[in-house]
């Protein structure tokens, strides 16, 4: 019985930048029949002369709602031109994502890590694979706090490599080499592996990518001794002191969140302890003293922690609307007004998790009260740090 052929809305061609295309026998003959193309203007220039003489073709320009509209009023197979594999950081993953319904055949080429594997005679089995094109810096933030040993890294024309490298000597990461694979495949194709040093000086070709390896281990502790922070002026032992740090970060349970707002953050120890354990975090740092701006950036550069935000200014004056909602919030200083800063938090998310450190009576028990009167179960660990400090360290979860 013969199988029933189904239609297929997109081919997705991956190509190189090679002068001469390097197609395979059914890419050839898939281009021979078709007569809808679509693709970026550099692919077009590298493809035209290779389509039918009538043909159409709809340019991606970045537009996606417009271009998605236009995709619609095509009846007949759709042939797009991609870089490298549709699939890898590409133009499959948008298709998915805007038209679920949409039915794909991908004939992939080697994406550009690939490639620069392939060319510099790189293991790749460990590699981690991340994109700041178009993004910010996150993903490659938490590959290198991971301390991943080899990062293969998709760049754009922001966020080049002397940028990177910028980046990485700022926040302490000065044990990778960088190298850099430029126009591959192409007749203008450059490969060269850098000191990140050598790196920031230069200016490469647009259509790069980086490999970061690493050269030796960069320790990563558990639990940072507190003299070693950059504290306030004369307010040394300003500070949530390390077994309670610690404490802290078991009670939030960030593993499984992604939002993490340090409300009071001073010195920025709690974010950094918890972006050092949970680097997939979007942390925002909140603190009204200004001192502490510098102070923070200070410890978070120490402590080769990126991708905390540090917000200065009176949390109850800023529109917290304009930041990620957040699933966890730890409260280090309130200013007196810790009803109305867990009222204000609740309106935001009524399930997130709130976890603070009370010295004071008082402040236990409006943190209790209050929460329980948003039906939140409290749970508590006091520890006795020493003669004179006992520290209450409070939970309150609301599982709807």
């Amino acid at each position: 019985m013969k199988q029933k052929t189904t239609h297929i809305d997109f081919y997705l061609i991956g190509i190189s930048n090679h002068t001469t295309p390097q197609w395979s026998n059914d890419a050839v003959q898939l281009i021979q029949k078709s007569t809808i193309f679509s693709g970026g203007k550099r692919h077009y220039q590298l493809v035209k002369a290779y389509l039918p003489k009538i043909h159409k073709w709809i340019e991606i320009s970045g537009k996606m709602d417009a271009l998605i509209q236009q995709y619609k009023t095509i009846d007949v197979s759709i042939v797009v031109f991609v870089s490298g594999d549709p699939f890898f950081y590409g133009f499959g993953n948008t298709l998915q994502r805007l038209l679920p319904n949409a039915q794909l055949k991908a004939l992939p080429y080697f994406n550009s890590l690939q490639l620069l594997c392939h060319k510099t005679q790189t293991n790749y089995n460990n590699l981690k694979s991340v994109s700041i094109h178009g993004r910010d810096w996150s993903a490659l933030d938490e590959a290198l706090i991971n301390r991943n040993e080899l990062i293969g890294v998709l760049t754009d024309n922001k966020k080049t490599p002397a940028a990177i490298a910028k980046r990485m000597l700022q926040y302490g990461f000065n044990n990778y080499s960088i190298t850099i694979g430029e126009a591959l495949d192409s007749d203008t194709e450059c490969i060269e592996q850098l000191h990140l040093l050598a790196c920031t000086t230069k200016i490469h070709n647009a259509l790069n990518c980086v490999l970061l390896k690493q050269l030796t281990p960069k320790n990563k502790p558990f639990g940072i001794p507190d003299a070693t922070f950059v504290s306030l002026e004369n307010r040394a032992n300003m500070i949530t002191k390390m077994p309670i740090r610690l404490s802290t970060i078991s009670a939030l349970a960030l593993q499984n969140k992604n939002v993490f707002w340090d409300i009071g953050s001073c010195t920025g120890s709690v974010a950094i302890e918890a972006k050092q354990q949970f680097p997939h975090l979007k942390i925002v740092a909140f603190e009204k003293r200004t001192a502490c701006a510098t102070i923070i950036q200070q410890n978070i550069e120490r402590f080769s922690t990126p991708g905390i935000e540090i917000i200065i200014d009176d949390f109850f004056n800023l529109n917290l609307n304009s930041f990620p909602k957040p699933d966890v919030v730890f409260i280090g200083g309130h200013g007196g007004r810790l009803k109305e800063l867990i009222q204000t938090v609740y309106q935001l998310n009524p399930l997130v998790r709130f976890v603070t450190n009370a010295v004071r009576t008082t402040s236990s028990s409006v943190f209790i009260e209050t929460l329980t009167d948003l039906n939140y179960t409290i749970s508590t660990n006091t520890i006795l740090l020493n003669n004179h400090n006992k520290i209450s360290i409070h939970t309150a979860e609301n599982i709807k």
